[in-house]
């Protein structure tokens, strides 16, 4: 007897813009609600505190988010210099109190130390796991444990506006990189102290900021839907992208039909003029319908490491 699903098997990437004060899990649970999905996920943790574009994977689109949270990632971040806070953010509470004696030029000069690689340690108050827990759990009950420093690179960090005590800048840097961490570190070279007022993510690897869709967006549709006596899904649907968009930056090995059956079968292919290393996205026939991602074998040949189960096929099996 077929297991009964819990959800539709739709697939496909939502951009969402994620709005303060909620965690990004609950926003990935109201829109997993919303499109009444069965399998759905997010692509890197945004602070309750931070807003901006969260993409959310759905079915299959799930099988590569990791590309996504191995991204490149770009905020907008306003900081407010003399207050020093535990958790480097306006959540927390003020712990230091210093004068701002900060001009332009020693203001871009600190900035500019920022560009480049770095070994970074994370924030108490991050969502990396410490033996199993987050280590914002340890935080909130006044304990630190050892956090082993991180390679992150800041491709660029630009001063957007210096008004007073507030700094905007503008990121675009590594996965793993904290913003609140950068702008701890920049108040403490400016020998005033600073924490984060305002957090954006305003780009995830290639995808555009105009794509972004609010959850209040998302609700209007559905009393839209409702009114017109039609599915959600006709109005949901059209606003997720392709699920290969997460692999987009990857080499495209193009096959047909024959050899695209062999490797939904699991069976390493050769094809001609294919790439001699490293992972590439496979695609079938002139409509380049999606089918996965491999890895170049020893002998040069395309070995499938995640597939796309088509729907006709999970039927069949």
């Amino acid at each position: 007897m077929a297991r009964r699903r819990r959800g539709r098997p739709i697939d496909g990437v939502l951009l969402l813009d994620k709005p303060t004060s909620i965690s990004s899990n609950d926003a990935l649970q109201k829109v997993k609600r919303l499109y009444f999905a069965e399998k759905a996920g997010h692509t890197g943790a945004l602070d309750p505190l931070a807003t901006g574009m969260l993409p959310i994977c759905l079915g299959e689109a799930t099988k590569f988010s990791q590309f996504l949270l191995d991204s490149d990632k770009r905020y907008r971040v306003v900081a407010k210099l003399g207050e020093r806070t535990n958790t480097s953010d306006s959540d927390g509470e003020v712990v230091q109190t210093r004068e701002v004696k900060v001009d332009r030029g020693l203001l871009e000069r600190c900035i500019a130390k920022f560009r480049g690689t770095t070994d970074q340690i994370p924030s108490m108050f991050s969502a990396l796991k410490y033996q199993g827990k987050p280590l914002y759990e340890y935080a909130r009950k006044g304990i630190e444990v050892p956090r082993e420093s991180r390679k992150i690179t800041v491709f660029e960090i630009e001063l957007i506006r210096f008004d007073g005590n507030e700094v905007e800048m503008e990121v675009h840097c590594s996965k793993g990189t904290y913003i609140r961490t950068i702008t701890d570190d920049l108040g403490e070279m400016l020998g005033c102290g600073a924490h984060v007022t305002y957090l954006r993510r305003v780009g995830v690897s290639h995808y555009p900021a105009s794509r972004m869709v609010t959850l209040e967006q998302l609700e209007a549709l559905m009393e839209q839907a409702k009114e017109q006596n039609i599915e959600p899904r006709e109005l949901l649907d059209p606003l997720l992208l392709p699920m290969d968009t997460a692999v987009q930056d990857l080499p495209e090995v193009n096959m047909n039909e024959v050899m695209a059956d062999h490797v939904q079968h699991g069976q390493p292919v050769q094809i001609a003029g294919a790439p001699t290393e490293g992972i590439v996205r496979m695609t079938m026939g002139k409509e380049r319908i999606f089918l996965g991602i491999a890895h170049i074998d020893d002998d040069g040949r395309i070995a499938p490491k995640r597939l796309v189960v088509f729907r006709h096929q999970e039927a069949e099996s």
